[in-house]
This record gives C-alpha cells, sequence and structure tokens, in this order.
C-alpha cells in the first residue's frame, strides 16, 4: 500500500532552489518539535482524508514540461515502508525527486540514494550534536543516526542541504556555532528564520525571532565550517563557494 498523501502544492518555487516543484506531505513524524506548525501532519491514521495519488499524478502530467521535479516533505517520509515505491512512480513521470527528513533513519536514505531514487536530500539539524537536540526535537533521538546520515550526505556523490531552524529560545549564537562545527566540511548549509506563529510548543510563540543582521552574522559565524552557508531567502547573506555538488 502506497503512503497517504494529506497535502499537496501544484506548484513552488521556493521548496527546491533553482527548480520549479511540485511537493507532496505525507504523514507521520518521529519528531514533536516545539517550532513546528505542521501540527496536522505529526500522527497517521487511516481515517484521515488523503490526497488520491491518481489525482495527484493527473496534476503533475498537466504540468509536464514545465515543473521539474517534486519534492516529498512531512512529517517524516522515511517513516512510510512504501516510499520507494511512491518515488519510482513519481520518476516513472520522468521527475525529479528532492526529499526532506529529520536524518533519524540513515539506513532509508542509505538505501533510495543506492537505488538512484533520489537526486538531492534536505537534511533538518536540529542543533548541536548533544542532549539539547533531543530537548529540541521533543523526543529521545539516537544522536548516532543523526551523525550516520549527516556523514552520509557528505560522502556521498548526491546534491544536498542540511538546514536548521534558528528559535533564539533554543539555540544561542555559540549553540548555532556549534550546529555548524557537527557538519563540518558539509556543501550547504541554510540558516532558517523562526516564525513564531502556530508553534507546537505554544510558548515559542512569544519568541522575539532573530533580526535579518543577527542572522546575517550567525551566517558568518558558521561559514568557518561549511563550504557554502545562506540565510534562507537572503541571496546577500551567501557566503562561500558555489552550492551542492
Amino acid at each position: 500500500m502506497l503512503p497517504p498523501i494529506r497535502g499537496f502544492i501544484e506548484n513552488t518555487l521556493i521548496d527546491w532552489e533553482g527548480k520549479i516543484a511540485a511537493e507532496v506531505f505525507l504523514p507521520g513524524c518521529n519528531f514533536r518539535c516545539g517550532v513546528c506548525h505542521a501540527r496536522y501532519l505529526l500522527e497517521s491514521s487511516p481515517n484521515d482524508e488523503s490526497i488520491p495519488l491518481d489525482a495527484v499524478r493527473s496534476a503533475l502530467r498537466r504540468r509536464k514540461g514545465w515543473i521539474d521535479g517534486i519534492v516529498i516533505s512531512g512529517g517524516e517520509p522515511t517513516l512510510q515502508p512504501e516510499l520507494a515505491d511512491l518515488i519510482r512512480l513519481f520518476r516513472q513521470d520522468g521527475l525529479l525527486v528532492k526529499l526532506d527528513t529529520n536524518g533519524s533513519r540513515p539506513e532509508v536514505i542509505e538505501r533510495l540514494i543506492a537505488e538512484k531514487l533520489l537526486d538531492y536530500v534536505a537534511m533538518d539539524v536540529k542543533g548541536p550534536l548533544g542532549q539539547r537536540y533531543s530537548e529540541i526535537a521533543g523526543v529521545e533521538v539516537d544522536i548516532d543516526s543523526i551523525r550516520h546520515s549527516i556523514e552520509l550526505l557528505i560522502s556521498s556523490d548526491i546534491a544536498y542541504e542540511f538546514r536548521t531552524t534558528l528559535c533564539p529560545a533554543q539555540l544561542d549564537p555559540d549553540a548555532v556555532e556549534a550546529t555548524a562545527l557537527g557538519i563540518r566540511g558539509a556543501a550547504l548549509y541554510y540558516l532558517q528564520g523562526f516564525r513564531p506563529l502556530n508553534c507546537l510548543n505554544s510558548e515559542l510563540n512569544s519568541v522575539a525571532p532573530y533580526n535579518p543582521d543577527q542572522l546575517r552574522d550567525l551566517c558568518r559565524r558558521c561559514s568557518k565550517y561549511i563550504r557554502q552557508c545562506a540565510v534562507r531567502g537572503d541571496e546577500a547573506s551567501t557566503i562561500g563557494a558555489s552550492a551542492a555538488k
């Protein structure tokens, strides 16, 4: 049985840098990040309403030649046992495939890369690779699995990015730099501004985000460890060589 699709965006210019893409959202997540805005995707129930795959593929075929690929996001897509089968269908339709993941299941990422089912991977790195990671994720996290996913992407031939949402209540400037140190040598690292709106942890809705100047300063600090670092949505912030491999 193929994974249920809980959300579908027919075209987006912001979820895959340099590409025009569609995006599907799969339910279920093993993290409970306080900054999460996608509460409706955290649990997966057979009774939840889904978007028919045939409807999604029909919409994609109508845009053939105009969109480049599809982003598979969530939730956490690697929790879906039939994820590879869904990707194969999209590839049969001539689409490039990007996977969004929290990196908690490196064995799935490794298998998908080995089977040449992915063209790009975006991995969320929640914070420094220690106890604080579990605090930010809202659950106990196997840090060795996170490290494995990081090392897997850095050593692979696939295009990738790491990204971190910077909530000041969770990540002070030293912690942001420590996060970058944990992915030392990465091709591309995006710092993402925090949006205090409809957060899973409602206490974070009152936290003031970093301002643009602060984000740029954090980008400069992180760039010591990364080949290219940028603030998402701020092209002028980019520091380093050309992007992913």
